[in-house]
């Protein structure tokens, strides 16, 4: 297990609007896929990986993530708990939960992933990019994942170069992952407690050159629809077999 003291974000304040009436009752990331709650397979990757501390942000039926999750110590971590009381989009849930990011205000950066996508990575092989950007000489404010375009997000999202750059313009768009690394900088003109979203912060750092990021070719499902999950889940139970 590496040793290192980043720190890690679970996103999982969204409604799940698309996923109803599976999420009336129950968040989108304790819905079930195979024999765990989704949110469960990106705790325990993060675990393997050597994260010890991991804030998750939720709104709709919050109390009910704690309560399935606890202090995270059954799974080797210290769970945060970043409350919203209104939608906040991505890049303000982010900002609202910077006093845990942050706390020292060593403006560190840390690792982000969205709690509504299946993804089976070796989160050790992103500690490389999160001691980059904590180096002092790099002036990079994020790192982007990117994979192939799924069918229903067929534009994509981002221009990769060969050298490892998120790119203005170029041939062929990939998807943002969901999962990256930012520097507390990126959120710095983020009002607390104001609706913002990711997407423009990114766009104006990829216009300013400080974005990197890398191709993941291996599995990554948005879990967006019933008819995804339940194709997950019965994936999941096959294996799991």
């Amino acid at each position: 297990m590496p040793d290192h003291a980043f720190k890690a974000m679970i996103l999982a304040a969204g409604r799940g609007e698309r996923m109803r009436p599976l999420t009336d009752t129950i968040p989108k990331p304790l819905l079930r896929v195979g024999n765990k709650m989704l949110i469960e397979y990106h705790l325990e990757n993060l675990v393997l990986a050597g994260f010890k501390e991991i804030v998750i942000n939720h709104a709709y039926l919050g109390d009910k993530i704690e309560e399935a999750l606890g202090d995270g110590a059954r799974y080797g971590v210290t769970i945060q708990y970043s409350k919203e009381t209104i939608k906040l989009e991505t890049a303000g849930g982010i900002a609202n939960a910077l006093p845990y990011l942050n706390a020292n205000h060593c403006n560190q950066p840390f690792l982000v992933v969205n709690g509504d996508i299946y993804c089976p990575i070796d989160f050790s092989s992103l500690i490389p990019d999160l001691a980059r950007l904590n180096a002092r000489s790099n002036d990079d404010l994020a790192h982007l994942l990117l994979v192939n375009n799924p069918s229903h997000h067929p534009e994509g999202d981002f221009y990769l170069s060969e050298q490892g750059r998120i790119i203005a313009t170029g041939q062929t768009k990939l998807t943002f992952s969901g999962i990256g690394i930012y520097r507390p900088q990126l959120f710095e003109q983020v009002t607390i407690n104001c609706p913002t979203r990711l997407a423009p912060l990114l766009h104006q750092a990829v216009t300013n050159h400080q974005v990197s990021g890398n191709f993941f070719s291996g599995e990554w499902i948005d879990i967006g629809t019933p008819d995804r999950l339940n194709t997950l889940d019965q994936q999941l139970r096959s294996q799991q077999r």
